[in-house]
């Protein structure tokens, strides 16, 4: 589901019909506020186009302001959210282009999506066939991680900015044409039923939950639970896959960014990819890659020990294979499996 931070932003926005102002970096500062609680800002300084310096009572933050503001307007502010992100309502200030702020269709579509129940625990594929086909032999491994690639890109997650992609000539029609907003809506109708769900690649999403949708003007019905999950990925940064591999095999496969610390104490952010199987002769095994600018951390787990010790022997070839390829392995090792439940 949509994070609360995230429903509380919106619904603040929809209510007081006052523009949100988000700090660009304040993730210790954020303890020195009180959601609800309003603050007199100060604006210092204008740091690049739409980043400002400005002191919220005694913190000294950096916002992201309209480019109307001068160094010396005064704001008054209102905590909506900490975590995971300091933002505030704009209430008034001393500069007459940012008073009066009406709720833009934008903002009232928002509103209305996160009041709205989520259908699934995921969003289908409109595609049911396996991503490997071959009826002898192994994978491809160039192979089928381009078909990975491709299931995760036209999921319809990303599908505004492959628009733009369209429009500037690196995206061809038919490609974008095989994402759901583009697909008949019983097609797509017919995924989100659940029907023949062993045979579907899928997007996780939240709980499912049975319960009755609103129309939304603008939006047809059929999408909701897409637009749903691009909000979600959005604020979370998450994104989980769920389908056939090759016929048969199931994979999850998770993707997120998180915040790390770099040896010098500045602040960095990491992207982490892990996919899990449960192989017939293996048993479960489960992969986890960190990508950080010192290179690729690899971490294989798996319940049985002799799983272990072959993975174990096969890790230098890995490793090999990998910097072959053009990727530095910072570390990689083998661990036995814990499940997470």
């Amino acid at each position: 589901m949509i994070p609360a931070d995230a429903l509380n932003s919106l619904k603040a926005l929809a209510l007081t019909q006052k523009p949100l102002v988000t700090a660009v970096s304040a993730s210790t500062a954020a303890t020195a506020f009180e959601l609800g609680q309003s603050y007199q800002a100060s604006v210092q300084a204008q740091l690049a186009p739409g980043i400002f310096k400005v002191q919220v009572g005694e913190q000294m933050l950096q916002l992201q302001l309209p480019g109307s503001f001068r160094a010396g307007d005064t704001i008054m502010l209102q905590v909506v959210s900490l975590l995971p992100r300091l933002t505030f309502t704009m209430a008034t200030s001393a500069n007459p282009l940012s008073t009066a702020e009406q709720l833009s269709s934008t903002a009232r579509l928002l509103s209305s999506l996160t009041q709205q129940p989520f259908g699934k625990n995921f969003v289908p594929s409109i595609q049911n066939a396996p991503l490997w086909t071959g009826e002898t032999g192994f994978p491809d491994p160039v192979e089928l991680a381009g078909k990975l690639h491709t299931a995760l890109s036209q999921s319809g997650l990303f599908y505004e900015s492959h628009q733009a992609q369209w429009l500037a000539g690196a995206r061809n029609t038919t490609q974008l044409m095989q994402e759901p907003q583009n697909q008949p809506a019983d097609k797509v109708i017919a995924a989100l039923s659940g029907e023949d769900n062993t045979k579907r690649s899928s997007i996780e999403s939240a709980p499912s939950v049975e319960q009755p949708r609103i129309s939304i003007p603008g939006v047809a019905d059929h999408l909701q639970p897409l637009i749903q999950q691009q909000l979600n990925a959005l604020e979370t940064r998450h994104v989980q896959w769920q389908g056939q591999i090759w016929p048969n095999q199931q994979m999850n496969w998770k993707i997120h960014e998180e915040p790390s610390k770099s040896a010098s104490g500045a602040e960095e952010h990491q992207w982490i990819t892990q996919i899990q199987l449960n192989l017939p002769k293996l048993g479960n095994v489960t992969a986890t890659l960190r990508f950080t600018g010192g290179g690729l951390s690899l971490s294989m787990d798996a319940e049985e020990n002799s799983t272990r010790s072959k993975l174990g022997a096969a890790s230098s070839a890995l490793v090999s294979a990998m910097s072959d390829r053009g990727i530095t392995v910072a570390n990689a090792m083998v661990k036995q499996h814990v499940d997470a439940a």
